[in-house]
């Protein structure tokens, strides 16, 4: 098993960066692909984010790919998410998860996940 707790979130002007950062528990942090959901107030959760084990695949979402980049540091048992350019439509709550699967952007796969941090980014 693993635990996961996001940081990072904050309240940011268009156009400015945030980090996010996902801290995960457990002796088997290098196993899971790793991945960044969000959601919106009244909006279904949304799939943003990727990466595998081994670092060397990633997925992004069309409404995000440009803008951010996500990866691993294993040793660190930390996932990061760069977010550039944020746009207000970004705003939402970011959670981590995590999965035994390579390539899977279904929720369902994702049995492990962090409490959430809030993005809120104002005109």
């Amino acid at each position: 098993q693993v635990q996961l707790v996001e940081s990072g979130g904050g309240l940011v002007q268009s156009g400015a960066s945030l980090r996010l950062s996902c801290a995960a528990s457990g002796r088997t942090f290098g196993c899971y692909t790793m991945g960044w959901v969000r959601q919106a107030p009244g909006k279904e959760r949304e799939f943003v984010s990727r990466i595998n084990w081994s670092g060397g695949r990633t997925y992004y979402a069309d409404s995000v790919k440009g803008r951010f980049t996500i990866s691993r540091d294993n040793a660190k048992n930390t996932v990061y998410l760069q977010m550039n350019s944020l746009k207000p439509e970004d705003t939402a709550v970011y959670y981590c998860a995590a999965s035994y699967y390579t390539s899977t952007t279904t929720l369902g796969d994702y049995p492990y996940w962090g409490q959430g941090t809030q993005v809120t980014v104002s005109s």
